[in-house]
């Protein structure tokens, strides 16, 4: 029989994909575009897997902060519960990309959001996810 918990999340800059003042993590960086949640990036070398390739576990976490932010941005905080990730081309260090997450739709306590990831030289999609996050009260520290 599952377990039912209520959590609350906080905010607090040392979240390992966005987390201002966390020294090893990614700094992402979203903003709230009319109904999505954007950031431009460009992957650290430190974060490579085979040469010259970013490694396809930052890549997921790109998607599920982009989800995670969209849900943030549209009132609707929350945990990931579930993320589906599918890549589509690999992402070279140095390649500066677009990071897009997007609300779909609410149901009960599940924020239901997709997110993509796209080159900015050429506008291709390196990879796209689909989430379903259980939304939990949120404050900032």
């Amino acid at each position: 029989m599952a377990t039912l918990y209520r959590v609350e999340v906080t905010y607090d800059g040392a979240c390992f994909g966005c987390g201002e003042n966390n020294e090893r993590g990614l700094k992402m960086r979203f903003l709230d575009q009319g109904g999505e949640s954007v950031c431009e990036y460009e992957v650290p070398a430190e974060y490579q897997s085979w040469r010259g390739l970013v490694h396809g576990g930052v890549i997921a976490l790109m998607l599920d902060e982009a989800v995670g932010w969209a849900g943030w941005h549209s009132g609707h905080p929350g945990l990931t519960g579930k993320l589906e990730v599918r890549y589509r081309q690999p992402l070279r260090i140095g390649e500066r990309v677009r990071v897009v997450g997007r609300v779909e739709r609410i149901r009960r306590s599940l924020v239901y959001a997709v997110s993509h990831i796209e080159r900015l030289g050429d506008g291709a999609r390196i990879a796209d996810a689909t989430a379903t996050l259980m939304e939990a009260p949120a404050t900032v520290t």
